[in-house]
């Protein structure tokens, strides 16, 4: 049975590479925005999940799988356990991808993003729960070989909360078209006849494109305003950063997004990471750029901490920082990690213990 906890519980997930160093950032940034709110607390996974790098390492491909499933049943024991609690947030660092579609495709999980400037929007639903990113290796000498499984359940669930969420996002419900984006040939029919079918129970227009068909609207026509895109995770993970470009959305080194699992077992709980992967090459040096990380902890307190306008300040912060070229390497900048999460905090004016929202102590200074 789950229940409620007594006060905000947040769970951190690390994983090497930088992970260490953007989970102190969180924990900073994060602590920085519940000032006001006593009781908020992080709770650290006590593992320290592999990155590909790392694991790469180990140089013995039995050993590799070992402890890739090990990763992956320790995590999907963390997110567990903390549903049960009653824990609606988590927040990870990159982890090896491998581990994590494991457990992606036992919780059913689909990636959100909501992409938009100039009065124009698109939401991204990637389903993570099923195709051939998920599934399991069967290796004999010389050959690997991968089975996974597209399932009609899986899917039907994938669209219905693709469209609660659609509806959340723009609540008076208009829907500019829903496009699904699905290598949908390769599976003999099957996956077209589900989603005609499921269309036609919802009284909802899903058209079904193969990627390619999408990739040429895309380039030739623009997708229309309020466009709700599910896709499989093998044209959206590649594609995700030019969605971002072209819907003018931020650098994928400085988004971070949510993943939503939709097993029962697991509502109401969001796990919030960095678009950005573990960048081994730059672990214990200071140079990972913060920024998404930053606005991941902007993101959990103020939906899950009570911290009305932590968003909108960190936004505002960024933008100051922006405006006095503090940023790490990547971005073009010479400052550290510390050095921009220390800026950051030096502007930031986090809620106050009279209730007077983060965004206001901002207005008008720099």
């Amino acid at each position: 049975m789950t229940h409620e906890p007594d006060a905000p519980v947040v769970g951190l997930a690390v994983g090497r590479g930088t992970g260490p160093e953007l989970a102190d950032v969180f924990e900073r940034v994060l602590g920085a925005l519940t000032t006001g709110h006593p009781g908020v607390t992080v709770e650290r996974s006590p593992r320290l999940y592999h990155s590909y790098a790392s694991l790469r390492a180990e140089r013995d491909i039995a050993r590799i799988r070992e402890l890739t499933a090990a990763d992956a049943d320790h995590y999907e024991r963390f997110c567990r356990a903390h549903a049960e609690r009653g824990t609606t947030a988590v927040f990870r660092t990159a982890v090896n991808a491998q581990s994590l579609y494991l457990v992606r495709e036992r919780l059913r999980a689909v990636k959100v993003d909501l992409l938009g400037a100039d009065g124009r929007s698109l939401l991204l639903v990637r389903d993570q729960a099923q195709g051939f990113y998920t599934g399991e290796n069967r290796h004999t000498p010389g050959e690997v070989t991968r089975t996974m499984t597209f399932g009609r359940e899986t899917t039907e669930a994938v669209v219905r909360y693709a469209l609660r969420r659609a509806r959340q996002e723009w609540p008076d419900g208009r829907i500019g078209r829903v496009v699904m984006a699905y290598k949908f040939h390769l599976l003999d029919g099957a996956l077209d006849a589900w989603v005609a079918d499921l269309a036609a129970r919802l009284g909802v227009e899903i058209g079904l494109f193969q990627p390619d068909t999408v990739n040429r609207d895309l380039v030739t026509h623009g997708l229309p305003d309020r466009t709700l895109l599910i896709a499989g995770n093998e044209w959206a993970d590649i594609m995700h950063v030019l969605l971002l470009d072209r819907f003018g959305s931020d650098r994928q080194e400085n988004r971070c997004a949510e993943n939503v699992f939709l097993d029962p077992a697991l509502a109401g709980l969001t796990e919030y990471q960095t678009v950005h992967g573990s960048a081994d090459d730059l672990a214990g040096r200071d140079l990972v750029n913060p920024v998404a990380t930053i606005r991941a902890a902007a993101r959990v307190a103020e939906r899950h901490a009570g911290c009305a306008g932590a968003v909108e300040a960190v936004e505002k912060t960024l933008r100051i920082l922006d405006e006095r070229g503090i940023s790490t390497p990547d971005l073009g900048g010479r400052h550290s990690t510390t050095a921009v999460a220390d800026a950051l905090l030096g502007v930031l004016d986090a809620p106050g213990a009279d209730g007077t929202p983060a965004d206001a102590a901002l207005a008008g200074g720099s």
